[in-house]
């Protein structure tokens, strides 16, 4: 089965998570996708594949005795940010100019500059009413289409060990990862962009989720009575530095990010995410959350503003410095794929940033894709085939 295929098969699958749920995984229907996944590696030969009662699936591919063991790793859930359901996945031949998704809806690089980059690619792309599901449904293709080649050819390598988490979009993907008898030296996410990104810095990251008090009063007789919880949100919101967006930075420029608002006259409630690559900026992002909600609990009376501060994982760079083999590795399998590596800092957060806290160092490997978690999204099969022949390189290299 060519990586192509494999990836059409599985975007069929519709395991999308969903930060609301307290179950493990989030949605049951993402274990479909993780039993069909094991009986796949049954097949190839992957005897000891298995799915645990929480949705993770793990395997091994036996190699060179002196080599070491390399944890390849995935996530089989979607963004909640978008349907997953009934996903209507073809292959078009880019020759440039918009490509239309369906009557209404165009992929253009007029809004996506970045597609006239794959002039005379195939293009994975969907009908325009679903995201793609290339993140990451494409990592767990590349990986098993690397491991089924390599099985085939007799070529010695690394011993593999491969996982795919549920919920890692909702960042709960390393929650229950089985490191200890997971066994690797070190591994790789693959769970990256476009072709050749490598990535070993991530944000620091933290949610907070802000509640308002007020007081109703009929608005007839409100005057010096009312207090409005949607006002102080308001004016809460208006305290945070305005510049610092995500729609107003880049590269390892941090910000805070209003996810989600709701609310009436008595009770109003902000939810936030904030980032930032800088541990020092991220703790002063946090105090500035801090000191607006001090500000105004001082000026309504305490207790009018709730603020609940949250981390979520840290910048795996920590971890990572002291085992850059880890990446130079790569990057030279990319070299030898034909690739130009290009390491760029994540504006967002893998699996690999929590297990390299937890002792495994876990950089992030690109898949190809772009325009993730939306109808937009698509991945091209030649990206997807250099990703294959990376994680190949990488593994070879290793039993040399």
């Amino acid at each position: 089965m060519t990586v192509a295929e494999r990836l059409l098969k599985y975007v069929r699958f519709d395991t999308k998570s969903d930060e609301n749920s307290e179950t493990c995984p989030s949605t049951m229907k993402q274990k479909a996708l993780s039993a069909a996944l094991v009986e796949e590696m049954k097949a190839m030969g992957i005897a000891d594949a298995y799915m645990d009662d929480d949705g993770y699936v793990y395997g091994t591919v036996k190699g060179a005795e002196h080599a070491p063991t390399i944890g390849m790793i995935a996530h089989v859930d979607t963004s909640p940010d978008c349907s997953g359901e009934n996903v209507k996945a073809r292959i078009v031949e880019y020759h440039g100019g918009d490509i239309a998704l369906n009557e209404n809806t165009v992929l253009s690089p007029k809004e996506f500059p970045r597609l006239e980059q794959h002039i005379g690619k195939h293009l994975i792309v969907t009908d325009g009413t679903t995201l793609l599901g290339a993140d990451d449904k494409a990592g767990i293709a590349e990986i098993l289409t690397a491991a089924e080649e390599l099985m085939a050819e007799g070529t010695p390598h690394a011993t593999i060990r491969i996982g795919f988490t549920p919920d890692e979009e909702i960042g709960r993907g390393a929650d229950r990862f089985n490191l200890k008898d997971f066994g690797a030296q070190y591994a790789y996410t693959i769970d990256g962009g476009l072709v050749g990104e490598m990535e070993y810095e991530n944000f620091n990251a933290a949610s907070a989720v802000v509640t308002f008090h007020g007081r109703n009063v009929h608005p007839g007789t409100a005057k010096n009575c009312m207090i409005n919880s949607q006002l102080i949100a308001m004016e809460f919101n208006a305290l945070l530095p305005v510049h610092e967006r995500p729609d107003c930075t880049e590269k390892y420029e941090g910000f805070a990010h209003l996810c989600e608002m709701q609310g009436d006259e008595e009770r109003s409630v902000l939810k936030y995410i904030i980032r930032d690559h800088d541990r020092e900026k991220f703790e002063r992002r946090k105090d500035v959350f801090r000191k607006a909600a001090a500000f105004l609990n001082e000026r309504y009376g305490e207790g009018r503003v709730e603020l609940s501060l949250k981390d979520s994982y840290y910048n795996m760079a920590e971890k990572i410095r002291p085992h850059m083999h880890v990446v130079d590795e790569a990057v030279r399998a990319m070299e030898q794929a034909g690739v130009k590596p290009l390491i760029v800092p994540i504006r967002g957060g893998t699996d690999g940033a929590r297990l390299s806290y937890e002792g495994l160092p876990c950089p992030n490997i690109f898949t190809g894709g772009d325009n993730f978690h939306g109808r937009f999204e698509y991945i091209p099969v030649e990206d997807m085939e250099a990703a294959v022949r990376t994680i190949k390189n990488i593994l070879i290299n290793a039993a040399k």
